[in-house]
């Protein structure tokens, strides 16, 4: 299992770069490729649960390590994840909520595994939630909450200046969207 997960995270990685020195449009890269690979891997497969939300850290791990290899820009790859995952996961309602904070955690955790901008990559993450939620015709405050509990969860393992930078990028006032915290002060996660 690990060699098949590793090979979609290399696939990823790969479309990413490929798709980005061709045409330049990082955005658009993303989504592609994501929404493609997962729509596959979830029909493959057969059901959504545990092997969905695998595939979805596989793609964001590509997606980050693809575009950190082509010195793109972390926050338009965030945002592709976030629309990418939800194209192609199909997922709705409360499932769709879930699956964004669950796509923002691992994203800023794999940001932060490749020394990336996490403050580029969490506001960009927003940005994906808000266009995600007016496609799935959710409410933009909670897709932006979603992706602040997931990217504050993840930060939280990382360290306090990490909190304190997501925590910054998520509650911004250009997002045309009001970020409640579900977790305002959150709990920073000892290393081992």
């Amino acid at each position: 299992m690990q060699t098949e997960q590793s090979g979609m995270v290399d696939k990823v990685r790969d479309a990413i770069v490929a798709t980005v020195k061709g045409t330049g449009d990082i955005v658009q890269a993303t989504v592609n490729t994501i929404a493609q690979t997962l729509a596959t891997t979830i029909k493959g497969t057969g059901k959504v649960g545990t092997s969905a939300t695998d595939a979805i850290a596989d793609v964001a791990s590509g997606a980050i390590r693809g575009t950190m290899q082509v010195g793109g820009d972390l926050g338009h790859a965030a945002k592709g994840i976030v629309v990418g995952v939800l194209r192609g996961t199909k997922a709705t309602g409360t499932e769709a909520l879930a699956t964004i904070s669950h796509t923002a955690h691992v994203t800023i955790q794999d940001t932060a595994e490749v020394s990336g901008d996490l403050g580029t990559a969490a506001t960009g993450l927003v940005e994906g939630a808000i266009e995600g939620a007016k496609e799935l015709g959710i409410s933009v405050e909670d897709a932006a909450s979603a992706v602040a509990d997931g990217a504050l969860e993840a930060a939280g393992k990382v360290g306090s200046t990490a909190v304190e930078t997501v925590r910054k990028a998520v509650t911004k006032s250009s997002h045309n969207a009001n970020v409640a915290l579900k977790q305002p002060e959150i709990a920073v996660s000892e290393k081992k």
